[in-house]
């Protein structure tokens, strides 16, 4: 049953990645889009290959990358409303945006470079945060803390774009909207250079990962070192959110919805779900 709806989940995948490839300003049929992705002198090859491939393709990783960060936050921190930007982290990176655009910082990768930073800031602040109190990443402690710089730095935006001119502002909320607008073969290798440590070491700790989901303390006596798995999840999915965000902006909701709406179709281990959870998040 379970390789049966993996197949329908692997078809639905290529139908919306052609769905993808054929939708935009030009309309484009299948057979248009198909003849462009094999055919260099296809009269469509140019709008398939060149702009709308790496922007199907970088939405397809953004999404299924956000949908494992929530999978094992939700398991690491016990709590089935947990997601990527619980963190603080889009907060974070907004701000470092805002700022960027506010200060009309130079070069294309000026502002998804400041909202990697302002999203590791964010994450070092939490993480702070979380230790101050004296129990280590305790994941009461770490959702409050998430919450906390979140809304402090949500503020500090906003106070940024009241204080910037009009042109600054219209961009600020451009670039908040979220959109892959802007995507291209070199942001797409730019994302898969970040993105592919960070996936890699979430799959590596699927068993830990279902121990975990049972408490500390029976993950403990089952042999998994507690604090050391939530030092790697927390950054794994802090370095994952954080180039999702710089890359396309603040998109939210896959990483809370997509995990629950799998675990409904196939076994909750996470050695399964976790490889399901990234094509149906993208």
């Amino acid at each position: 049953m379970t390789i049966a709806r993996a197949g329908i989940l692997a078809v639905v995948v290529l139908l919306t990645l052609l769905l993808g490839l054929s939708a935009g300003a030009v309309s484009l049929p299948f057979r248009d889009v198909w003849a462009g992705l094999w055919h260099q002198s296809a009269a469509a090859a140019p709008i398939v290959r060149e702009l709308r491939a790496p922007r199907v393709i970088l939405a397809f990783l953004v999404g299924g990358s956000l949908g494992i960060c929530g999978a094992a936050l939700q398991a690491m921190i016990r709590n089935p409303l947990a997601e990527p930007y619980l963190l603080g982290l889009s907060s974070g990176a907004g701000l470092g945006a805002v700022i960027a655009i506010a200060s009309r910082a130079g070069g294309a990768w000026a502002v998804p470079l400041a909202a990697f930073i302002g999203a590791l800031s964010a994450v070092a602040l939490v993480y702070r945060l979380s230790l101050v109190s004296g129990r280590r990443l305790d994941p009461h402690v770490l959702l409050l803390s998430g919450v906390v710089v979140g809304a402090f730095a949500g503020a500090l935006m906003s106070a940024v774009m009241v204080l910037s001119d009009a042109p600054g502002v219209r961009n600020a909320f451009l670039w908040l909207l979220g959109g892959f607008g802007s995507a291209s073969w070199n942001a797409l290798g730019v994302f898969a250079a970040y993105a592919a440590a960070p996936t890699l070491l979430i799959l590596f700790h699927a068993r830990p990962l279902d121990l975990i989901a049972l408490g500390d303390e029976p993950a403990h006596h089952l042999g998994t070192d507690v604090h050391r798995l939530r030092r790697i999840v927390y950054l794994s999915t802090a370095l994952l959110t954080a180039a999702s965000v710089a890359t396309c902006g603040i998109i939210g909701f896959v990483g809370l919805v997509v995990p629950h709406a799998v675990r409904t179709l196939f076994r909750p281990l996470h050695r399964i779900l976790l490889p399901m959870v990234f094509p149906a998040g993208g």
